[in-house]
């Protein structure tokens, strides 16, 4: 079989501190590399350009419309999606050189494991935290409720898992996790109040209670030290803040 050619995806907006890490590790694997820019005001598309990057600017209209069209713009039969946050750990490139050699799956997943804070976290229920991202480009679309979009293939369950890591660098401080909290907030409480979701006790008070045991507990947060504490309490008002600013907007909605 003739080696198949890759694509590798990228959607950006103000990602100037991590567009080039991204770039530079696909590199051995990508036969191209298109990012697609939702009109950054930094030097993101200037940085992915100087790499040797396709950049096609595109209104964001959420993370699965942009994600699709990002999927649409690859030329070749195979397409690797990645966040300018992400970044390919060696092994998982000379696994994904394998398989462009002899692909034998429709979709492969790989892990990612994650940088927080100063500390690559391995338990909180953020790893392995297994994602489909190499997919046969006919085959795949992205589904979810934003924010929280997801790779699928269509008519095919012909999905192979590579173990090895991309490597995602989320944080790097408090307050980069608290400001995408409140966009990510925003974003569900938006989609749950068009689905007409009407909050109750239960997810004010028992959801995050639970979010919380199940990160720190049953996940084992606690083994990652007081990053796996923060990440678990964050992610317990996180549940509580999204029903919060639906509850608002409900309120909203009956003033006006």
């Amino acid at each position: 079989m003739n080696k198949q050619r890759l694509s590798v995806v990228i959607i950006t907006y103000n990602e100037e501190k991590n567009i080039a890490r991204c770039i530079n590790t696909v590199k051995q694997v990508a036969d191209e590399i298109i990012v697609v820019d939702s009109y950054s005001t930094d030097k993101t598309r200037e940085i992915a350009q100087a790499l040797g990057s396709i950049v096609i600017e595109n209104k964001f209209e959420g993370h699965i419309q942009q994600k699709n069209f990002a999927l649409l713009q690859a030329n070749y039969p195979l397409v690797l999606s990645l966040d300018a946050d992400e970044a390919l750990s060696d092994k998982l490139k000379n696994e994904i050189e394998k398989i462009k050699n002899n692909p034998t799956a429709d979709g492969y997943t790989m892990n990612r494991l994650t940088y927080y804070c100063g500390r690559w976290i391995k338990h909180t229920g953020w790893y392995p935290d297994k994602k489909l991202r190499l997919v046969r480009k006919d085959l795949a679309q992205w589904c979810g409720i934003n924010p929280h979009d997801k790779l699928e293939l269509i008519n095919s369950k012909n999905i192979k898992h590579i173990n090895a890591d991309i490597l995602h660098y989320s944080y790097y401080s408090l307050h980069d996790h608290l400001s995408q909290l409140d966009k990510f907030t925003q974003i569900s409480a938006n989609e749950l109040y068009k689905s007409k979701i009407k909050p109750n006790f239960w997810h004010f008070f028992i959801k995050p209670v639970h979010k919380f045991l199940n990160h720190y507990i049953y996940k084992a947060g606690f083994l990652d030290g007081y990053e796996g504490f923060q990440i678990s309490m964050i992610s317990a008002y996180g549940v509580f803040l999204k029903y919060a600013k639906l509850r608002e907007l409900y309120r909203i909605d009956k003033d006006i």
